[in-house]
């Protein structure tokens, strides 16, 4: 028998992996081509409070408020292809932040949980980093935001103020 016969019979077949090749996720987390950083948790849902945000530059308010209750997350950044709300300072990274509503269970002031759709601000590892109430976040981590809380992307002016519908001065 030759060498390179014995070689075939000696050389184990090779066994299936099954193993995650992330293929399926990179495929679905695309939008116009481009990777998503974020994608939906299990738990994200829309929310039924009509959520806006009021944006001020300097303490000027600009334009309408930006409404943030029909979809179930928002994407900001620089990056226009995918950014649900543009941040067009060059201190922003492309996909910066996402707002994020999730279904969670809250205590009540009886002791009794619910469920709720709350809203959830999560920086996506931008350089110049996402603030709440001027507070740094820390990158890839749910916060819960709260009404009046005011949001600032990099070193961006631009404050982002969340309120709603039944929101009182």
């Amino acid at each position: 028998m030759n060498a390179a016969a014995e070689a075939l019979e000696t050389k184990e077949k090779q066994k299936p992996s099954f193993e995650l090749s992330g293929k399926l996720a990179e495929e679905t987390n695309k939008v116009a081509g481009v990777n998503l950083l974020h994608s939906e948790p299990p738990e994200a849902r829309k929310s039924d409070i009509r959520w806006r945000f009021y944006v001020f530059k300097g303490g000027e308010p600009l334009n309408e408020p930006l409404y943030v209750h029909r979809m179930s997350s928002y994407l900001f950044g620089r990056e226009r292809k995918v950014a649900d709300i543009p941040t067009d300072h060059p201190s922003c990274s492309k996909q910066h932040a996402v707002l994020q509503y999730r279904l969670v269970e809250k205590e009540q002031p009886d002791g009794m949980m619910s469920k709720q759709v709350r809203p959830y601000l999560m920086d996506l590892g931008s350089t110049n980093g996402t603030f709440i109430n001027d507070n740094r976040i820390e990158p890839s981590r749910y916060y819960e935001l709260f009404e009046k809380d005011t949001i600032k992307f990099g070193n961006s002016s631009r404050e982002y103020v969340l309120l709603h519908e039944n929101s009182k001065d």
